[in-house]
C-alpha cells in the first residue's frame, strides 16, 4: 500500500533558556553557571515587565511535537522529533529536512508566526543549517512560504481567530481547546518547562507538547467548519476518529491515556434545538 501523503503538519515547540548564552550576555565576568543565569534574568523579567518569560531570542528548542494530517485531514500519526535524546541541534535538523522530504506540507500552529516559525528559524542559524525552500526568496513575494497571509504555507490559528492581530485571543489555544470539550492545559504548562529542563525532565515536556499538539489539531477542525474547508459533521467524524486512534494506543504513549481522561465531548446546540 502506498504511504499516505501528508499534507499538513500541525506542531508545537518547547523550548528553554540557553543558560551560557544569558549568562555570556547579560551577566559578562561574573561566573554565573548558567542555571544562575537564567533563574537571575527570570527574577529580573519578573521584577520588571511582570513575566518572567525570556524572549526566543535566547532560547533553543528542546522538544517539537508533529501531527500528521492528510489532505482530508485525517491524523495520520503524531511524533516528537529525537526521541529519546532531545537535543536542539538534531531536533532542528530533523524539523526542516522532514517538512521538505514530505514537498513542503502546510505548517499549522496557534501563534506560530510569533514564536514557533521564528524560534525554528533562529535555530536554523544558530545551528548552521540551510533552509532555501523555506526562505523561496526568488519567488514572488505573495508566493513566498514566509508571507504573512500565505495560509497555504502556514496556517496560524491565532491569525485566523484575532483577524491576523487586530483583537486579542485572551485564554489563547487553552481558552480555544477548552471551548470545544478538549482538556486544554493539564499538569504542565508553559512557564514550568524551564524548571522541568533543569529538573532533567525531558521526557515530561514532550509529553506536554504531544497534547498541546493534540489541542491545536482539534482547534484547527473547528476553523476549517468555520471558514467552510469541512461541515461540522466531518469535523465531528473525523474527531471520534482520532479519539479512537488515541485509545489504541494508550500503551505505547501513556500521556494519551491522561489526554483521555481529561477529555470532553463538544455540546452541540443544534442538537438540542431540533429535539425540542
Amino acid at each position: 500500500m502506498a504511504e499516505t501523503a501528508v499534507r499538513y503538519l500541525v506542531f508545537d515547540v518547547e523550548s528553554v533558556a540557553d543558560g551560557n548564552l544569558v549568562s555570556q550576555l547579560k551577566y559578562p565576568g561574573e561566573g554565573l553557571s548558567p542555571e544562575e543565569a537564567v533563574n537571575r534574568f527570570r527574577a529580573q523579567l519578573m521584577e520588571e515587565k511582570g513575566s518572567d518569560f525570556i524572549p526566543y531570542t535566547y532560547q533553543m528548542p528542546v522538544s517539537v511535537a508533529i501531527a500528521k494530517l492528510d489532505i482530508e485531514l485525517n491524523l495520520i500519526d503524531q511524533v516528537v522529533l529525537d526521541a529519546p535524546k532531545f537535543r536542539p541541534s538534531v531536533i532542528t535538523d530533523h524539523f526542516w529536512r522532514g517538512w521538505k522530504a514530505y514537498r513542503r506540507p502546510t505548517f499549522v500552529t496557534f501563534n506560530g508566526r510569533a514564536f514557533d516559525i521564528p524560534l525554528m528559524e533562529l535555530a536554523a542559524f544558530r545551528f548552521g543549517l540551510s533552509v532555501p525552500d523555506w526562505f523561496n526568496l526568488n519567488a514572488k513575494n505573495f508566493e513566498q512560504s514566509r508571507y504573512r497571509y500565505n495560509n497555504d504555507s502556514h496556517f496560524d490559528l491565532y491569525d485566523v481567530l484575532t483577524n491576523y492581530g487586530a483583537s486579542r485571543f485572551t485564554g489563547g489555544l487553552n481558552l480555544a481547546a477548552n471551548l470545544l470539550g478538549k482538556p486544554g492545559k493539564m499538569e504542565i504548562e508553559g512557564h514550568m518547562v524551564q524548571d522541568l529542563y533543569h529538573e532533567g525532565k525531558l521526557d515530561e515536556i514532550n509529553e506536554y507538547c504531544r497534547c498541546d499538539v493534540l489541542d491545536t489539531y482539534f482547534v484547527f477542525l473547528r476553523c476549517c467548519v468555520m471558514l467552510g474547508k469541512v461541515t461540522l459533521d466531518r469535523e465531528q467524524e473525523l474527531i471520534q476518529q482520532t479519539k479512537t486512534w488515541l485509545e489504541a494506543r494508550t500503551t505505547e504513549t501513556p500521556i494519551y491515556q491522561t489526554y483521555l481522561e481529561g477529555w470532553g465531548d463538544w455540546e452541540n446546540p443544534w442538537e438540542a434545538n431540533s429535539a425540542e
